[in-house]
């Protein structure tokens, strides 16, 4: 089996040491193929530069909803540049995050207008980060939204309404490793088989999210992972895995235009 991990942070500070290694155990896994997801322009231009050292690396560029604060035209601006390099083929994550509030809800809902903006003149798929936005999330998405050719709501941990609600605009659902653990993961492995199958993306999001049995040696997740992730999917669908693994392949190298 074949996988891709759509979602990581391989410019987390954490895999300074060892990123050669973490990158080969993915190879061994049967995880070709990496999506490393801006959050700031530091983590961006971080991101595409990890993408230069191996085939099968991608990158996404963005600010996240909890960088909002910081964000600024000029840095849009830059980052819109940074997306002309060969190997950025999303734009993102971007959205709203109204849990932690790290930045104030107008600059959240200021840029994240601002972004999808952006992301639709480049013709670029946007990744999504959405929590408890209280509708306002659908509300800016249905409003400013329809210039994005493809959207991804990564991390996906809502209920039934909101599931058909991402489906009906069109978006694809990012499964990580939370599907794996015995209590957090119990409403998503509910949801996970009403999923079309041409609309699932299965990912890390490491370092964090790590699932198991992997969480049980170690607490920082890494690309490899994704393949335990799959395996739990097929489970809780009761489908094949090497099928699964295939079509969620598919829907990846489709989702991020990638030949």
């Amino acid at each position: 089996m074949n996988f891709f991990d759509t979602h990581c942070h391989l410019d987390d500070k954490v895999y300074d040491n060892d990123i050669k290694e973490v990158i080969n155990r993915a190879h061994d896994a049967g995880v070709d193929e990496v999506m490393i997801v801006g959050i700031n322009k530091k983590s961006s231009i971080k991101a595409v530069e990890i993408t230069k050292t191996c085939n099968g690396l991608y990158a996404s560029v963005g600010v996240h909803p909890h960088d909002s604060k910081n964000c600024s035209e000029k840095t849009l601006k830059f980052l819109s540049g940074l997306a002309k390099n060969q190997n950025v083929r999303a734009w993102g994550e971007i959205g709203l995050d109204f849990n932690r509030m790290y930045s104030p809800i107008k600059d959240q809902e200021k840029w994240f207008v601002r972004q999808l903006e952006i992301a639709g003149g480049l013709n670029l798929p946007v990744i999504f980060h959405e929590r408890e936005s209280r509708g306002r999330f659908f509300e800016i998405l249905n409003a400013h939204g329809s210039q994005v050719k493809k959207g991804v709501v990564h991390c996906f941990s809502g209920n039934e309404a909101e599931l058909k609600q991402y489906l009906e605009f069109g978006l694809y659902i990012g499964i990580t490793g939370v599907l794996t653990i015995k209590g957090r993961g119990a409403d998503l492995r509910k949801l996970a088989p009403l999923i079309p199958v041409d609309r699932i993306l299965v990912e890390t999001d490491a370092p964090y999210l790590t699932p198991a049995p992997e969480k049980n040696r170690t607490r920082r997740n890494e690309p490899a992972f994704v393949r335990s992730v799959l395996l739990k999917l097929a489970q809780v669908r009761e489908e094949d895995p090497e099928q699964l693994s295939c079509e969620v392949l598919k829907n990846s190298r489709r989702f991020y235009d990638l030949s």
